[in-house]
């Protein structure tokens, strides 16, 4: 990828999209691409989706505000942004084209299911879906990336 300008990183509460953010800040830096983070409510069917729902609502802006503060601590300032839609993988597909993102960078938690490798339903959707790149950061079985944010370096496994 000789140049990126701008970066979609899906985040959540897991450990794994933090630091796909955080990879995604080293990556931006050199090339002063613009980086957004969205967290998306899935929002159930049998509402409507533009619900008020309080409690996702201000989970998903403490997600945000971690998200900003794991890329000042990388040195890098993002765009955040709450969404609502039913499915996670559409939204995230449709804020891509959007925003003409030229990569996804997309955190996967270690899912261990029993003789297959499970990715998810929205993760499986954006690789099918998405208008760009799509890079995966999956978290390993130790539960550690390897990769060194805030300063602190974790153990490779």
């Amino acid at each position: 990828m000789a140049t990126t300008h701008t970066i979609l990183v899906p985040v959540s509460s897991s450990a794994c999209s933090m630091e796909a953010l955080a990879l995604a800040c080293v990556v931006a830096k050199p090339r002063k691409a613009r980086i957004y983070a969205v967290n998306v409510i899935e929002v159930l069917r049998s509402l409507p989706l533009d619900a008020q729902l309080d409690g996702a609502a201000r989970r998903g802006e403490q997600v945000l505000r971690q998200a900003e503060e794991v890329a000042s601590a990388q040195g890098y300032q993002v765009s955040a942004e709450l969404l609502q839609a039913r499915e996670a993988g559409q939204a995230i597909v449709d804020e891509a084209r959007e925003r003409s993102a030229d990569v996804i960078v997309l955190g996967l938690p270690n899912r261990p299911v029993v003789g297959q490798f499970d990715m998810g339903k929205t993760a499986e959707f954006v690789l099918h879906n998405a208008p760009c790149e799509v890079w995966i950061v999956r978290q390993g079985t130790t539960g550690g990336l390897g990769f060194t944010t805030h300063g602190h370096e974790q153990e490779h496994a």
